[in-house]
């Protein structure tokens, strides 16, 4: 196993997944709410960084410039930066409640650019409780988020590798709060119809696209892996094999995984995770028969920069 992908399973640290999951939540309801609304909603979206977490800059609400929200998993705080130099810090230890530190980013967030309000109840997650009352998720152990936030890394880097030299429309390496995982679409240019009338549904999924990403598991798939899938997918899209060879269709999930575990196995990890991009999105453009000069740029083909 390559230095820098350690073990991360969704099982052992599910307390301290679910806790920094949640303050996830609290950038992305203020992106939402403050950056101007873009196609798929990726103005909600945030970004890995090497610090961790981060918003764009997002418009002050007063108009005193911009700010950016920031969850540092290296200092393990959160962080409110204004383009003037103001910046307020909120410290993410072992057994601080998610409500207190909703309360403090928020707090911090109108000390630096004024007044803002945002819709507590968490998304896309099993429990209800409101962001700010949320006394349940409360434990924050470092050296597991330290792991997590190494696994993240890598895994932004081959998602970012695989995105590189595509030429039509596509997104960066977002990382979604709603389903804390990190994605990389790319588009067909034809529209789609949603699978659903829900909003983000409605909102997110109007285009063809294939998605291809990576999260540390949940209580749905205990195990850290990659994904991809197709929209709109054929009827038997699940039914071709990728590569590498432990790469599989989940029928439940209705998307191809590789799990992280068997990433970590292989003698080039980055290599067999991008591998497992590609082939599934060489799968996809043809089953979904996209423009072959498209399907050809994700290999390099023209090359990106000559």
């Amino acid at each position: 196993m390559s230095q820098g992908w350690p073990t991360v399973s969704y099982e052992q640290w599910r307390a301290t997944c679910d806790t920094l999951h949640a303050h996830t939540q609290v950038l992305g309801k203020l992106a939402a709410g403050l950056a101007p609304p873009e196609p798929q909603l990726q103005h909600a979206a945030l970004r890995l960084t090497a610090r961790g977490w981060e918003t764009a800059p997002l418009p002050a609400p007063d108009g005193s410039g911009s700010l950016v929200v920031v969850l540092d998993l290296r200092l393990h705080e959160a962080v409110v930066e204004h383009s003037g130099g103001r910046v307020e810090r909120v410290a993410l230890t072992p057994d601080r409640a998610v409500a207190k530190v909703t309360r403090e980013v928020l707090a911090a967030v109108r000390s630096v650019g004024g007044a803002v309000q945002i819709d507590p109840t968490p998304q896309e997650v099993p429990w209800s409780v409101p962001l700010d009352e949320d006394y349940q998720h409360a434990r924050y152990d470092r050296g597991q988020v330290a792991d997590y936030f190494a696994a993240a890394t890598q895994a932004a880097s081959v998602l970012a590798a695989f995105r590189a030299p595509y030429r039509g429309r596509s997104t960066p390496v977002n990382a979604w709060w709603g389903s804390f995982d990190l994605a990389v679409n790319l588009f067909s240019g034809s529209p789609a119809d949603p699978p659903s009338a829900d909003f983000i549904m409605r909102n997110a999924m109007d285009a063809q696209e294939v998605a291809v990403g990576w999260w540390p598991g949940d209580a749905r798939y205990g195990k850290a892996a990659f994904y991809a899938y197709a929209h709109p997918a054929p009827e038997g899209f699940g039914r071709t094999a990728l590569s590498p060879s432990d790469a599989r269709w989940d029928a439940i999930l209705g998307e191809y995984i590789l799990d992280w575990d068997d990433v970590r196995a292989h003698p080039d990890p980055h290599a067999a995770a991008l591998e497992f991009a590609r082939s599934a999105f060489r799968h996809a453009c043809t089953v979904c028969a996209w423009d072959p000069g498209l399907a050809a740029s994700a290999d390099g083909t023209p090359p990106p920069v000559v």
